[in-house]
C-alpha cells in the first residue's frame, strides 16, 4: 500500500484533490469512480520522478528491429507449446544487445515465481512500451496470446518501416552536408594557413571576406585538438535541451510550421496515431486506455497534448472525432471525416487500419518529394561555399596584378 496525492474531476466538472492510500493508482481510481469522480492525475507521496537520459545514449537502447524479432519468435514458440520461462531463455541468447539478454533473463526468473508476462515486461520501461505491456496484459486475460502478440508484430514493423522511409530521406542529403563540412574544415586547418603567410610576405590589402576566411582557418588550425570534443559536447548539450519541457516545445512548433517538412511531420504523426490506435482497439484494450497508452507513446508534446484532452473528452461521452475536430492544424479534415464514419458504423477499427495505410503511403510520397527538393538546395548550397571562398582567396591576387600595372 501506498499514499497517493490525486486530482480527479466529477462529471458535473467538480474538482477534488487530496490524498488516499491505495495498492495502485488504478485502485485509486477504482474508489474514486466509486465516489462519482474521474481520476484525472495520481502521483505516490515523497516520490519523485526521475528524469530518464537513457535516451541521449544509443547504446542504452534497444533497437525496434530486435524486438520485432523477439515478438514474432516469441509467438511462434508459444503456439509451438514452448514453456514461457523456456522460449525466453532461449530467445535471450539469440539477441545481440547485453541489455535486452539480461533484462529477458530477468523475466525468466520473475515468471518461473509466478509472476504475470505482463507484470514482469512492465518492470524494463526502457524496452517494453507501454502498449507492448498493455496488448500482453490483454492477451493474458483473455487467453488470445499469439493474436496480441501477433498484433503487437505487425504493428511495430508498420513502426519499423514507417521510420526506415523518413531515415532514409535523409540519409543522402545528411551525408553529403557532412562531408561538405569536413571537406571545408580541412581547407581551412591546411591550406588557408598557407595562403595566409603568402598575403603577409606580399603585403596585400585584404578585402573583409579574406581577413574572415583567414581567421576561421586560424581558429581552427590552433583549436583543432578540441573540436571533437566541442562536436561531441555540441550533441549531448542539443539531446539534453530536447529533454526539456521548453527546448521540447519549441523544436516540436518548429516541426509542424517549417514549410515542407511540416507536411511530413503532421502525416508521421498521425501515421503512428492511427496505426497505434487500430492495434491497440484490435486487441480490445478500451478507447480511453488506448488514448492514454497513446499520448504517453506520442513524443510530440503537441500531440500528446490533444491526445490528454481526448481522454478527458471520452470519459465525459464525448466522440473522438468530436475532440480531435478541435485541432485542425495537426489532424488533418480526413481524419475527422473517417474517425466520424468508424464511429457512426461501429468499424473504428478497420477504418483507422485503412487511413494508416494511407497515411503511411503519404509518409512515403512526402519523404521522396523532400529528397527531390532538399538535393538541388545542397548543391546551391555547396556551390556558394566554394564560390565564396575562391572569390574571397583569388581576391587579393586580382588585386596584387593590379597593383603591377
Amino acid at each position: 500500500m501506498a499514499t497517493y496525492s490525486y486530482f480527479a474531476k466529477s462529471l458535473e466538472g467538480k474538482e477534488e484533490v487530496g490524498e488516499i492510500e491505495a495498492g495502485s493508482e488504478k485502485e485509486v481510481a477504482q474508489i474514486l469512480k466509486a465516489k462519482g469522480y474521474i481520476l484525472i492525475k495520481a502521483e505516490v507521496v515523497g516520490e519523485k520522478k526521475k528524469r530518464d537520459f537513457s535516451s541521449l545514449f544509443f547504446w542504452r537502447r534497444v533497437s525496434i528491429s530486435e524486438k520485432i524479432m523477439f515478438t514474432r519468435n516469441l509467438r511462434v514458440m508459444i503456439s509451438a507449446g514452448v514453456s514461457l520461462p523456456k522460449a525466453l531463455l532461449t530467445l535471450s541468447q539469440l539477441v545481440r544487445s547485453r541489455i535486452f539478454k539480461e533484462a529477458l533473463l530477468k523475466i525468466a526468473q520473475k515468471i518461473e515465481k509466478g509472476e504475470p508476462l505482463s507484470k514482469s515486461l512492465a518492470e524494463f520501461p526502457n524496452i517494453f512500451s507501454e502498449l507492448f505491456v498493455s496488448c500482453v496484459e490483454i492477451g493474458e486475460e483473455s487467453g488470445t496470446m499469439e493474436e496480441s502478440l501477433k498484433i503487437l508484430t505487425e504493428h511495430m514493423e508498420k513502426e519499423y518501416e514507417l521510420r526506415s522511409k523518413i531515415v532514409g530521406a535523409l540519409i543522402y542529403p545528411a551525408m553529403i552536408i557532412t562531408v561538405l563540412i569536413l571537406i571545408g574544415a580541412l581547407m581551412l586547418i591546411i591550406v588557408v594557413p598557407k595562403l595566409k603567410e603568402v598575403f603577409l610576405e606580399l603585403g596585400v590589402e585584404l578585402p573583409p571576406t579574406t581577413k574572415f576566411i583567414i581567421f576561421l582557418g586560424s581558429f581552427l588550425a590552433n583549436y583543432k585538438f578540441f573540436l571533437p570534443f566541442v562536436l561531441l559536447f555540441s550533441i549531448i548539450g542539443f539531446k539534453m535541451i530536447l529533454a526539456t519541457k521548453t527546448g521540447k516545445m519549441v523544436f516540436d512548433f518548429l516541426l509542424l510550421k517549417i514549410p515542407i517538412i511540416s507536411s511530413l511531420g503532421i502525416k508521421s504523426n498521425c501515421a503512428f496515431i492511427i496505426r497505434t490506435l487500430s492495434a491497440l482497439i484490435t486487441a480490445g484494450i478500451p478507447l480511453v486506455r488506448s488514448l492514454e497508452i497513446i499520448s504517453n507513446a506520442t513524443t510530440n508534446v503537441y500531440y500528446k497534448a490533444s491526445l490528454k484532452e481526448a481522454v478527458r473528452g471520452v470519459r465525459r461521452g464525448i466522440k473522438l472525432s468530436e475532440v480531435l475536430k478541435k485541432y485542425p492544424h495537426i489532424y488533418p479534415l480526413l481524419v475527422h471525416q473517417m474517425l466520424t464514419v468508424g464511429e457512426e458504423t461501429g468499424q473504428t477499427a478497420e477504418i483507422l487500419g485503412k487511413l494508416a495505410e494511407f497515411y503511411e503511403e503519404e509518409v512515403d510520397n512526402a519523404t521522396k518529394a523532400l529528397t527531390s527538393i532538399i538535393e538541388p538546395v545542397v548543391m546551391v548550397l555547396i556551390g556558394g561555399a566554394i564560390g565564396f571562398f575562391a572569390v574571397s582567396m583569388i581576391q587579393p591576387m586580382y588585386s596584387m596584378l593590379g597593383g603591377l600595372k
